[in-house]
This record gives structure tokens, sequence and C-alpha cells, in this order.
């Protein structure tokens, strides 16, 4: 079997199959790497130990802390307890809970900086989480606007009004103070147009 023909099939037998846990089989939550194709892990009753990844997994499927694995304990392991037998993605993870099969320890909500309970966020790439949570603040940001009723063409580019009490209206400083670097810039996407650039097409024309 060929390297390009095992990878798919390992890919295919990660996501696609609905596996529970057998006899011994226990599902854990992964905490952290430790290099060397071992990661730490914990289990529904609060132990860590030491996992390893199997060979057939290696190169061709990756997972990382938070993820939820079901492993194979290995009885006269002291270092490295466990094996890793399937990885859990979250159709996997969605179906183990409709069958009962979840561990109450694993329901518990996650909760932010405000002790509010943070909505769950599905996707595996840092891009999909960051934005998810730019829709949540664009949302956010809507919901306490009080032009919602007005019509914008959508066909035209709005322009920048800045109102000034001061005698120097006509001057327009050169520094970038008018742009607040703390905003929230990086939810911008690449076809988004910074004010910025906005600001100095006007000036030049």
């Amino acid at each position: 079997m060929s390297k390009a023909t095992k990878r798919k099939h390992v890919t295919r037998e990660v996501l696609d199959e609905f596996v529970t846990p057998e006899e011994k089989q226990i599902i854990v939550k992964i905490t952290g790497s430790r290099g060397n194709n071992l990661h730490e892990a914990e289990t529904p009753s609060g132990d860590h130990f030491l996992i390893s990844m199997p060979s057939k997994f290696r190169k061709n499927v990756w997972i990382k802390r938070g993820d939820f694995v079901i492993v194979d304990p290995i009885e006269e392991g002291t270092k490295v307890r466990a094996e890793i037998a399937h990885i859990l993605y979250p159709q996997q993870v969605k179906y183990l809970k409709k069958e009962g099969l979840w561990p109450e320890k694993f329901l518990e909500k996650a909760f932010d900086e405000n002790g509010h309970p943070e909505p769950v966020v599905y996707g595996n790439t840092m891009k999909e989480r960051h934005r998810s949570k730019c829709n949540q603040k664009l949302s956010s940001d809507s919901e306490s606007e009080t032009d919602d009723d007005l019509f914008v063409n959508p066909n035209h580019i709005q322009s920048l009004v800045i109102h000034s009490d001061s005698s120097d209206d006509d001057e327009i400083s050169g520094d970038d103070s008018s742009v607040d670097e703390d905003s929230d810039v990086d939810c911008l996407s690449n076809e988004d147009v910074p004010i910025k650039t906005i600001i100095d097409n006007n000036n030049t024309n």
C-alpha cells in the first residue's frame, strides 16, 4: 500500500467512522503535547497521564490541546499508560452525546473572562475560530446602533466626515493618531479597506 493510499484510508477512517468505547477503552481529553508522539491526557475522573500516538496516525492526522480521543489502556505501562485508538471530531462527539456515552466531566461549559458561558465554536483552524469571534463582535456592535433603519447603498463608498470645533479645520495632521490602533483592525478580512486608506485617497484627489 502506497503512502498516499494509506493516508487516504486513515483519514477516511478517522472522519467517517462513528465509534463507541469498548469494554476497557475510555474517552480522554488532550491537555498538552510532550513530543515524540506523546500527549498528556485527562480522564473523566481527573487523572493525568501520558498517551502515545500509534504509527498509523503519525504524519496522517494531528491532534491538539482540547481534542478528545478514545484510548486503550496499557496495563503494564508506568510512564505511558494508554494508546490512542480513535480520534474524535465534532461529528463523533455529537454522536456519543446523543447515545448518552459522553462523560459528564467533559460536558462542563467554558467561561469567558466576564464569567459568561462561551458559545461553542466548531472548526479546527485558528482562522475559523477567529472569524467566529469577529462575527460575534460585529453582531453585538450592530445591535447597539441607532441608525439600523437607514438605507445604505452598498454600491457607494461612504465618506468619512470629521466634525471639529477648532480653528484648524482646514489642516489635517500627518500622523496616524486619528486611527485607534487598539480597535478591531484584526477583524478585517483581506477584502476590507482600512479607514486610513480611504482618507489618503480622498486627499490625493
